[in-house]
């Protein structure tokens, strides 16, 4: 496997960071970018130009990865080259959220073939229930093919994601790459860092990914007086407090974050389901537990990959943490790097929501938030 790897600002354009013989030769681009450049063609062209033969992939983030740095207006492109493995694409349209699981059934569907390894999903981050659609995946799957990914983002806006695949970003769209082949093994972890707080709540009342109640109060009622002064700036202020979600079937928990509040009916939007009868508890985050968060992420995915040396690293990390982290946000990246090695591409976004097993070896997918989630990729 070989990348080569460009960047894109409006005050430089187009700049190459990396260069590979093979370039032209790459079957894989990934497009990580500001969604206001992502929507326009001219760079989808520039790329299809610089890179002929290859599918072209990638969303709109909160944040860009490249290598140790992040960047918040700028597109970061990565040409992969795969010697022996095939990848094909398969897009899904999100008429509504309720389409979420079927939607993860059909793409599934789609890359269900032999010689299938791994499936990397980037999907709208606003219109989804991203529950649903890693239970659709896991279901059509069988759990017998590990899933990562994560939802696209849109800075703190929470306004519109896109979706790239071939051509300009488009909002309520999903794609999935299926990569194919023995010669390919990937590895993947994912870990938060975030301290839970306070009481456990029920869950008094809640369809799907839309919480009414809590203890059988109005939940946002109550997450507002948790929340004092920063209520004032929901939802984006929610990035900081999240919600951890014990599940009554599981040993682990997961991390929900806020999309929009109702303040005519009091009820919030998740990114993943909380289901009525589990119990919730507040969280918050400290700079060095996140650091920390990275580190374990990475060092479970070296793990997954039975410790070989990768050749491209994907890091979908939350856009709550790139607001706790603040100036210090690329130490988790640095962190990172010390455990993975320095000779490979780094590439990633920071989203809202993270799709990723949650155990090295698992093949059971689940969403995430507020957590790192990475997955190498190596050739042999």
């Amino acid at each position: 496997m070989k990348t080569e790897q460009s960047i894109y600002s409006e005050s430089n354009g187009w700049v190459k960071k990396t260069e590979n013989e093979s370039g032209k030769l790459a079957q894989l681009v990934f497009l990580f970018g500001k969604r206001d450049l992502l929507k326009k063609q001219q760079h989808i062209d520039f790329v299809r130009e610089a890179y002929p033969q290859a599918q072209i992939v990638g969303c709109s983030t909160s944040g860009e990865i490249y290598q140790e740095e992040v960047f918040n207006s700028h597109i970061v492109c990565t040409a992969v080259w795969f010697e022996k493995t095939f990848v094909e694409i398969a897009k899904e349209v999100v008429h509504s959220v309720e389409d979420s699981f079927s939607v993860g059934e059909k793409l599934a569907a789609k890359l269900d073939k032999e010689d299938l390894v791994h499936i990397m999903v980037f999907s709208e981050g606003i219109n989804i229930n991203g529950s649903e659609l890693t239970k659709g995946l896991n279901k059509q799957l069988n759990d017998r093919i590990p899933v990562t990914g994560g939802l696209a983002g849109d800075q703190d806006q929470f306004s519109e994601t896109v979706i790239v695949h071939n051509r300009a970003g488009e909002k309520n769209s999903i794609i999935a790459i299926g990569f194919y082949g023995k010669n390919l093994k990937v590895g993947y972890g994912s870990m938060g860092g975030w301290d839970s707080f306070g009481l456990d709540r029920e869950v008094t009342k809640s369809i799907g990914n839309i919480l009414y109640e809590l203890d059988g109060q109005p939940a946002l009622e109550l997450y507002k007086r948790y929340l004092g002064a920063h209520a004032a700036n929901l939802p984006a202020s929610a990035l900081l407090f999240p919600l951890s979600l014990r599940k009554k079937d599981s040993e682990t928990s997961l991390v929900r974050t806020i999309l929009s509040v109702n303040e005519a009916d009091g009820s919030m939007v998740f990114a993943g389901d909380i289901p009525q009868g589990e119990y919730v508890r507040l969280m918050k985050a400290n700079a060095d537990r996140l650091i920390n968060g990275a580190n374990g992420a990475a060092e479970m995915s070296k793990i997954s990959l039975q410790n070989s040396n990768a050749d491209l690293a994907i890091l979908i990390s939350c856009v709550g943490r790139k607001w706790v982290l603040k100036q210090i946000v690329e130490e988790e990246l640095e962190t990172i790097r010390e455990v993975i090695g320095n000779d490979l591409a780094i590439t990633g976004f920071y989203s809202y929501g993270e799709i990723c097993p949650t155990n090295p070896f698992g093949q059971h997918c689940e969403l995430h938030n507020q957590t790192m989630t990475i997955t190498l990729f190596k050739e042999v």
